[in-house]
């Protein structure tokens, strides 16, 4: 029998358990899936203590969007997979646990230079970091401010700025500046005269802004340093963007995604795994913890790691 993790009620780490599931038999256009690592992000957190709304549970609630692992079957209907492939997903319930079945849609093969931990870390942030700069257009002659740079979207959004020709500034405490300094940005300290130090590294001024880390001072200094408000936006504060007049991109904004930014970010995955098997994009993989112990991993969330958090079956 397969197992995953599932939760009965919201509430803190403590909610999450390993429980015995039914294995999975793909349906058409399924692909069936040993997980070999499934990534941990905020947005698991946020929906299992209940701080992002959703439906109310009445069966156990499974846990988890990012994953990879090998391909154990294939549905009919079902091309360009088969039994053996390595693959990497997102966007698919349930994560966290030793098999899945999932839609081949979801799924794209992972190369051989790409380690299942690094594919388990990419789906959310990769998509997310994506979707906002396209959105934004970022491009050669940019000069982008990142606030949250050393986090998963974070780090993301600086490979995907540089790579397309912009200057980038990104703000983490100062124990990270090594980290952005390899990605090819400037580091800017948080804190107290967080818009003078930004000035001082930018003379020239900055002309997009994206926020991932969903601080006050983050949103206040965004608008204090760019006039023009449709090229800032936030991926963590989108329930009260529109108070600064800014643009939000999910993280509880009430307006969902258009269909050309989940276009984006589906795009994201296949374009991030090219760059990667190519030594062009880095993924920082952080503690790894034991399918069983999730909901030590969900504690690792809430108290900040450095890297991407994955669990192992």
């Amino acid at each position: 029998m397969a197992h995953a993790i599932v939760h009965t009620e919201f509430g803190g780490p403590e909610v999450l358990t390993l429980q015995e599931v039914a294995d999975p038999r793909p349906g058409d256009g399924e692909i069936a899936v040993r997980v070999e690592a499934a990534g941990a992000n905020p947005i698991d957190a946020k929906l299992r203590s209940g701080l992002r709304a959703s439906d109310p549970i009445t069966t156990p609630r499974r846990v988890g969007s990012d994953g990879s692992g090998v391909v154990t079957a294939v549905g009919s209907g079902v091309d360009g997979f088969r039994v053996g492939d390595a693959v990497v997903f997102t966007g698919v319930q349930g994560t966290y646990a030793t098999d899945i079945a999932l839609s081949a849609s979801r799924a794209w093969p992972r190369p051989p230079q790409v380690s299942a931990a690094e594919g388990a870390a990419i789906g959310i942030p990769v998509g997310t970091a994506y979707q906002a700069a396209r959105s934004l257009d970022v491009r050669a002659g940019d000069t982008l401010l990142v606030h949250g740079g050393s986090g998963a979207v974070g780090q993301a959004l600086i490979q995907y700025a540089v790579l397309w020709g912009a200057t980038v500034l990104a703000t983490s405490s100062e124990r990270r500046f090594d980290r952005i300094r390899a990605l090819g940005a400037v580091p800017v300290a948080y804190g107290e005269g967080l818009a003078d130090r930004v000035r001082s590294a930018a003379p020239q001024g900055v002309t997009v802004v994206i926020d991932a880390a969903g601080t006050d001072e983050a949103l206040q200094s965004s608008v204090d340093l760019l006039a023009d408000k449709t090229r800032i936006a936030t991926i963590v504060r989108g329930a009260d963007a529109a108070s600064f007049g800014i643009r939000a991109f999910a993280g509880g904004a009430p307006t969902p995604l258009t269909p050309q930014q989940a276009v984006w970010r589906a795009e994201a995955i296949p374009a991030t795994l090219a760059l990667m098997a190519a030594d062009a994009f880095s993924v920082e993989v952080g503690p790894s913890f034991p399918l069983a112990e999730a909901s030590a991993a969900h504690t690792a969330l809430h108290d900040g790691v450095d890297g991407k958090i994955t669990l192992v079956p």
